[in-house]
């Protein structure tokens, strides 16, 4: 008795994965015309016969690509590469495999399709962290495969999203500020640069409208480019005058909290004793062993592990959406704030 011709030996021969074989035989979405013809032609010629065990195995094997534009990779140690190792991790207890692949500056503003896509390396793909509107509606027009973005929300489109609750943890971080007494506080953050900063900026303003306080832009302090994203710690978190400083700073993540710890230092001011400092992430690099940021801390883990869980219903379903799904984070208090007053009451 001859052996049985298996979807693997099919891929084998085209030099394509098993899973792009399987969807080309059973009508899903993701492979091409030209290349499905040639893999039910293939499959003829060999003799397969489709086999319920064969496809039990094989469906949840899948290669999810990850994109993330190159901006947020500029350290030795990035948010968004701890969070591609969640995934990362994620992915293998599913019998998956996540495979990043990195978008250059160029690339994003070209608008050309990620490798992995191109050449049918990816079965789904995470788009995460911000990208332009333009590359994400074009990803979303041209990318035929299941999608879903992680830490970031598109503009306008109808597309599956895991996020952090931004926007309330932000609303909570600067209530912690008026708690401690605070009703002069800044915002560290360029706005339009990012959906996060965006978000955690409305929480912000939620927070100084419910309090009675009006927004001061000149308390409104940027840290990156708003167009290509890039932090530039001499260009950017410029202070205000010493005659006009807030008491406080809620800053859009660690990383900018630090910044302007240092900014502040520089320019003879102590952290918290004159200025208190607030973050978000609860992502600090190891390598500063500055003051302890109180912070909202990201549950990447979850998220990372959400994001895989609506990729695998996606693949198996390409009906199935969620569309936003929020995970809120956690308050944590260490040394960077300071009480200077009584709490300020809400209006």
């Amino acid at each position: 008795m001859s052996k049985a011709v298996k979807l693997a030996d099919i891929g084998k021969q085209l030099g394509v994965s098993t899973v792009t074989v399987s969807k080309a035989l059973s009508g899903q979405r993701g492979v091409s015309e030209e290349l499905r013809a040639k893999i039910r032609q293939l499959a003829d010629e060999m003799g397969y016969v489709k086999s319920t065990q064969d496809k039990s195995k094989e469906r949840r094997s899948y290669t999810i690509g990850v994109a993330v534009a190159e901006r947020y990779l500029g350290g030795p140690s990035s948010f968004y590469l701890r969070m591609y190792q969640e995934l990362s991790q994620k992915a293998i207890r599913k019998n998956c495999f996540a495979m990043l692949e990195v978008i250059s500056f160029d690339e994003e503003h070209e608008v050309r399709l990620p490798k992995m896509v191109k050449e049918e390396k990816a079965d789904a793909v995470v788009l995460m962290g911000t990208f332009t509107l333009e590359y994400t509606k074009f990803l979303r027009k041209n990318v035929c495969l299941p999608l879903i973005l992680l830490d970031t929300l598109a503009n306008e489109e109808d597309t599956d999203s895991v996020v952090s609750n931004n926007m309330m943890g932000a609303y909570r971080m600067t209530n912690y500020l008026f708690r401690m007494g605070h009703s002069k506080i800044g915002f560290v953050g360029t706005r339009l640069a990012t959906t996060s900063i965006d978000d955690r900026f409305f929480g912000y303003l939620k927070s100084l409208m419910q309090h009675g306080v009006p927004l001061r832009e000149d308390w409104l302090i940027e840290d990156r480019d708003r167009k290509t994203g890039a932090g530039d710690y001499d260009r950017y978190f410029k202070l205000p005058p010493k005659e006009e400083m807030p008491t406080a700073f809620f800053c859009n993540n660690d990383m900018a909290a630090l910044a302007m710890v240092r900014r502040l230092t520089e320019n003879g001011y102590a952290v918290p004793d004159d200025i208190s400092i607030v973050g978000f992430d609860n992502f600090i690099n190891e390598s500063f062993p500055q003051i302890g940021i109180t912070t909202y801390a990201i549950k990447i883990r979850e998220m990372a592990g959400r994001a895989i869980h609506i990729l695998l219903h996606k693949l198996e379903n390409p009906d199935y959406k969620t569309g936003v799904y929020m995970i809120d984070g956690e308050f944590i208090e260490r040394d960077s704030a300071k009480r200077i007053g009584e709490e300020v009451p809400f209006i």
